[in-house]
Order: C-alpha cells, then sequence, then structure tokens
C-alpha cells in the first residue's frame, strides 16, 4: 500500500485567490435599485398567487368530478 497523504493546508493559496477574485467580480456586478427588486418581487408573488389559485380551481373542478362519478 502505497499511501500518499495529503497536506489539506496545500490547498488555502489557491482558496485565498479564488476569494479574492470573488471580492473583485462582486464589485462588477450591476446590482438592481431597490425599486427594481421591490417590483420585480411583487411580479413574482403575484405569479405566485395567480397560479395557487388556478391549481387550486382545478382541484376543487376534478374533486367535484370525482366525487360526482363514485
Amino acid at each position: 500500500m502505497n499511501m500518499k497523504v495529503q497536506n489539506p493546508l496545500a490547498k488555502l493559496p489557491g482558496m485565498f485567490d479564488f476569494l479574492r477574485e470573488v471580492k473583485v467580480e462582486t464589485k462588477r456586478v450591476n446590482w438592481p435599485t431597490r425599486e427594481k427588486t421591490i417590483k420585480d418581487t411583487l411580479i413574482v408573488i403575484g405569479f405566485a398567487v395567480v397560479v395557487a389559485v388556478f391549481l387550486s380551481m382545478l382541484d376543487y373542478i376534478f374533486g367535484y368530478i370525482l366525487k360526482t362519478i363514485l
């Protein structure tokens, strides 16, 4: 058995380089404004409510049909 023991600290320099690059990239990101974030969030919530109502209606209709058949 020729097992090589790896030093877990050997990967640290690469990890620090990666984190440094992440910091640089986050400064380049074009972050949305507060208003745009709120607007988009409200759109998503509204869409989720519409889908929930639609699926609830389908569930009620199919449940009613099954009850009448059975």
